[in-house]
């Protein structure tokens, strides 16, 4: 039996396990088949607190996810085939793997829609993009072109 269960270790999902481990509750956080979520597609992060220059996208979901470990976070690589919430303690299936909960944070995020295209994945964050508000400084000067 776990007291807290993350599903999701997108932003959403792995800032809460620096919380919970305070409290002694050794949240047990889901990965998913993404892990870290959009973050870890992202070169430059501007935006988030306590990096002036800016940080990678995966340095810093690698960053939060070893501050979570080191507080008592556990994590587990799988997707959530099936859950049981309609009474305590919850129940979650992880690929065949039934784990019982007292509290479920459900943190998954979203997925970009990709087109398909055989170069679209190298050209990531050099033009091709996901997510137009985090990614608009880069294509800031082509407007006045």
């Amino acid at each position: 039996m776990r007291n807290v269960v993350i599903i999701g270790s997108g932003c959403a999902g792995i800032r809460p396990p620096s919380i919970p481990p305070r409290a002694n509750l050794k949240p047990l956080v889901i990965s998913g088949h993404e892990a870290g979520g959009q973050l870890s597609l992202t070169t430059l992060v501007e935006n988030f607190p306590g990096f002036p220059e800016g940080i990678n996208g995966p340095d810093l979901v690698e960053n939060i996810k070893q501050q979570a470990i080191h507080f008592g976070a556990e994590y587990m690589h799988g997707g959530v085939i099936d859950t049981d919430l309609s009474q305590r303690p919850f129940r979650i299936n992880v690929e065949g793997e039934w784990i019982e909960a007292l509290t479920v944070i459900i943190a998954t995020g979203a997925s970009a829609r990709w087109l398909g295209l055989e170069s679209e994945m190298k050209l990531i964050g050099k033009g091709v993009s996901s997510c137009a508000t985090c990614d608009g400084s880069f294509i800031a000067d082509a407007r006045s072109s």
